[in-house]
This record gives C-alpha cells, sequence and structure tokens, in this order.
C-alpha cells in the first residue's frame, strides 16, 4: 500500500468503527459476510455493555419513572379503592411496555399490525376491564370517568397515520378533562383533601402529555418496529417482561475462515479419527423399504403411518328442557345505585324459606331476581320493587314511593301492607296483588302481555274480595278513532 493512501485507510477505518458503535447501540446486527473494521470487536462490546436496554424502551422506562409514577401515587393518596385504579393503569402502562419491546427485537408483521399484535395485548385489556368493572364509593364516579377516557389514547399501538400517533393521544385530553373539570370544581377550596383531588387530575394530564412528546420522538408514524429484527410469527405472548434485560457476554464477530460452511467441514474433518471412523459412525442405515420418500410408497400407498393423538371428544350438547345453571344465591347491599340485589334465593338458601332485607333509607330499591320457591320480606319504606325472571315467589313490603314492577315472572305473590302508588306487571303468567283499604284508592295497574292477573283486597266488613285484571277486549273505530272495551266476560 502506498504511503499515500495509509491516512485514507485509517479515516475509513474509524469511519466503519462508529457505524459498527452506532448499530450496536441501535439493536440492529451487521449482515453476515459483512467486512468488520479493525478494533469494532472491541467497540461492540462496549456498547454492549453500556446500553443493555434498546433506546426505545429505555425512554419508555423514563416515561414510566417521570410521568406514570406520580399519577399512581396520587391515586394512591385518595384511599385504597383509587390506588387500586392505579395500580391497574400501571398494568396498562408494562403491557404497551411489552408491545414496545416486541418492536425493538421483532420485524414488522405482514398483515395489519391490530390483528398480528391481538394476542399480545390482552394485559392491557384485561387491565382495561378491571378499571371499567370497579365499584367504587359515588364521590369518585366523576374520577372514574376520567380515568376511562385517558385510557383510550392507549389505541395508539394498534393505528398507522393519518393522524400521528402522538395527535391521537393528545386528542384524549379534551374528554379526560371534562370529567377532570368536574372534579376540581367539586374539591375547590377544600384544604388538603381538596388539594389531592386537584393532584390527581394535573398529573393524569401531565402523563397523557408526556407519551404524547415520547410518541412524537420515538414513533413518530406508528408504533416503530426493526427492520432487522426476527421474524414476527415467531413472537411469543408474554414473550418480554418490565424489567430491562440481564447483561449477556458481548457475541464474537464472526472473522473470515471462521464458522459458515469452512467451519463446519473443518470441524467433521477434527472428528475423524485415524481408524477411518468419522462423525457418521455408529449411524444406522436406513433400509429401502424404510425411505418412504420413493414413489412405490406414494403409488401403493403403504408407506407408514404416523402416530396420530386422538382427538379428545367434543362435549355433549345440553338436551332440550335441562335445567340450566342456577347461580351463586345473593343477597347484598350494593352502594353504588342505592340498591339491594337479591339474587338466585331458594328456599333451600334461606332460613324457614324466608329471605329478609332491612331497608333503612326511603332512596334504597330492591331488585329480586331468579329466585324460586321462596318469600322475600321487605322491611322499611322504600323507593322501588322490581321482580325479575322469578318463580313460585312471594314479595311482602311496607311501602313503596314510586312502584312496583313485575317482569317475566311465572306464579307470584305481591303484598302491600301499606301504600304502592303503581304496579307494572309486563310478560307475566299467574300473579296475585294484594292490597290494604289504604292502597285501593291509590293503587293503579299497568299491563302487557301478561295472563291469570288478580287483585285481592279487604272490603269494609273485613272479608277479602278478589277482582282478576281484564285480559281481552274488544277494539272498534268510533268516528275515526280506535277505541278499546274490556270483553263482556269480565261484567
Amino acid at each position: 500500500m502506498s504511503e499515500q493512501l495509509k491516512p485514507l485507510c485509517g479515516i475509513l477505518d474509524n469511519v466503519l468503527q462508529r457505524l459498527a458503535a452506532v448499530e450496536c447501540k441501535l439493536g440492529v446486527a451487521p449482515p453476515k459476510g459483512a467486512a468488520v473494521p479493525s478494533g469494532a470487536v472491541a467497540t461492540s462490546a462496549v456498547v454492549e455493555d453500556e446500553d443493555e436496554v434498546h433506546p426505545r424502551l429505555a425512554a419508555y422506562d423514563q416515561h414510566m419513572a417521570r410521568a406514570l409514577t406520580p399519577f399512581t401515587d396520587s391515586c394512591a393518596a385518595l384511599g385504597s379503592e383509587m390506588g387500586g385504579i392505579g395500580d391497574s393503569v400501571r398494568d396498562v402502562w408494562n403491557g404497551v411496555r411489552l408491545i414496545v419491546e416486541l418492536g425493538t427485537e421483532y420485524k414488522k408483521p405482514p398483515e395489519p399490525v391490530a390483528s398480528a399484535i391481538q394476542p399480545h395485548i390482552k394485559p392491557c385489556q384485561d387491565a382495561m376491564s378491571k378499571v371499567r368493572m370497579a365499584r367504587l364509593d359515588r364521590k369518585f364516579d366523576w374520577h372514574i370517568k376520567a380515568v376511562m377516557e385517558m385510557l383510550a389514547c392507549v389505541s395508539w399501538v394498534v393505528m398507522s397515520p393519518p393522524p400521528t400517533p402522538s395527535s391521537f393521544v393528545k386528542d384524549t385530553i379534551g374528554a379526560s378533562d371534562f370529567w377532570a373539570n368536574k372534579v376540581r370544581k367539586e374539591h375547590k377550596n377544600k384544604g388538603e383533601e381538596g388539594v389531592k383531588h386537584t393532584k390527581l387530575c394535573d398529573s393524569m394530564k401531565a402523563l397523557v402529555l408526556d407519551l404524547s412528546a415520547y410518541l412524537k420522538e420515538y414513533h413518530l408514524s406508528g408504533l416503530a418496529w426493526n427492520p432487522r429484527g426476527k421474524d414476527f410469527s415467531k413472537a411469543k405472548v408474554g414473550e418480554g417482561g418490565n424489567a430491562p434485560k440481564a447483561k449477556s457476554a458481548p457475541a464474537a464477530v464472526e472473522t473470515p475462515g471462521a464458522g459458515g460452511a469452512g467451519g463446519l467441514f473443518a470441524e467433521l474433518q477434527e472428528k475423524k479419527t485415524g481408524a477411518g471412523d468419522s462423525a457418521a459412525t455408529g449411524l444406522k442405515k436406513v433400509a429401502r423399504d424404510q425411505q418412504t420418500w420413493r414413489k412405490e410408497f406414494k403409488k401403493s400407498g403403504d408407506a407408514p403411518s404416523q402416530p396420530t393423538a386422538t382427538a379428545p371428544k367434543p362435549a355433549a350438547a345440553p338436551k332440550f328442557g335441562a335445567k340450566k345453571p342456577v347461580g351463586a344465591p345473593k343477597c347484598e347491599y350494593q352502594t353504588r345505585g342505592c340498591k339491594w340485589n337479591v339474587e338466585n334465593q331458594t328456599k333451600d338458601t334461606c332460613e324457614n324459606g324466608v329471605c329478609k332485607v332491612t331497608v333503612t333509607d326511603p332512596k334504597q330499591q330492591v331488585y329480586i331476581y331468579k329466585c324460586q320457591n321462596v318469600t322475600i320480606q321487605i322491611t322499611g319504606k322504600l323507593k322501588s320493587v322490581v321482580l325479575d325472571s322469578c318463580t313460585k315467589c312471594g314479595v311482602v313490603f311496607d311501602a313503596a314511593i314510586s312502584a312496583c314492577e313485575v317482569v317475566n315472572c311465572k306464579s307470584v305473590q305481591v303484598q302491600a301492607t301499606n301504600v304502592c302508588p303503581s304496579f307494572s306487571i309486563d310478560k307475566t303468567d299467574g300473579i296475585v296483588v294484594y292490597l290494604t283499604n289504604e292502597a285501593i284508592a291509590t293503587s293503579s295497574f299497568v299491563t302487557s302481555k301478561s295472563s291469570e292477573m288478580n287483585v285481592s283486597w279487604p272490603d269494609d266488613k273485613g272479608e277479602i274480595k278478589e277482582a282478576p285484571i281484564p285480559e281481552q277486549f274488544m277494539h272498534k273505530f268510533v268516528n275515526g278513532k280506535m277505541t278499546s272495551q274490556v270483553s263482556d266476560l269480565y261484567h
């Protein structure tokens, strides 16, 4: 080499070393057979030792520490209920981290991204379902609605521009702030407790803005992938983790003459002994009748059959008319909605076949669902009673402010020991309503698609009277208008 080219070679060698360092930092492996500059091995080892997490992943971890942690801390400051919501939101962000990590290791899938990563986003969906199904104190209603609107920004992982992920995430602030502003207004000038609620709203908005800034820098046109990564079809569900990868020994750079076909033949040559033995010595010979690739097997069909796994028999379909499984019995008060839920009660689940419910606030309502052969005794003045899909049940209550509704029931009895202004009966076969003297003049009945309806009440002498609610009517046009009259059967 001439003396004039030596400086130029040094400059080119230096450039190649810097390019190799950049490739290692970005997680891009050089193509096989590429020339390796002198000193590149040492530089690569240093870079891998210093940066064990991909820059996109490291930036996402910084985003979580910078913006997500203050949000979860502000949730925990409001009590255990909101603390659980903060933990679920953190699980959502950790699920997104798995997707970002997949993007650093794999190529972009050929099919649409939304369908390709669907199995991998299940942790996000499960965590969001926990937030959606949470039943907290009513004072946190606006908080939950604001969080649910904010979680819409997680959809950036499955979208492609337009709009850009950064703009899409920033647009979710408006819907979230609609509810957050209600929280700010309600807790304004309420001392330290009000400051906690305001801090939650501010940290939630800061979380979305910080995520938007991260996406603008690292995922400008959608979820970023590794063009030289592995095939996405090999990605396993749940692959990756929330912790940085452990340090691994630097991989040796392939040098000319080592590895490849030449290295394979060299290794086989080493296994050959002086007696003529080689790596193939001792292997069984495949006889002609075992070579299933031959044409004679394909023509005659005598090829040895492969063992097949026995498929499990499908579960037998339930027979027509079979009883459906009954859920667990329940009799509990739900703070959200001020409602008592009485479900799946039978004479075996209640003492003496009577389920007692004590109402302490007139704003409360009682919802009775799928009960059989049991009496529901309600004590105290309440807002309303709903009887849904019950069979051979009796309901006794003191007084209802609004109404008593009976839907999809069979052979039920309802008794109001005081006043109930309205009874609504829909899709019910067989019902008897017992009224008191005070309720006769004030109660009204609205019925539809029902049969065998009767009303019972005591007269002035104390004797029990009973009258049917008409099911048959006669309709005719009078002066261009449709009129209806009760059938003569009831006169």
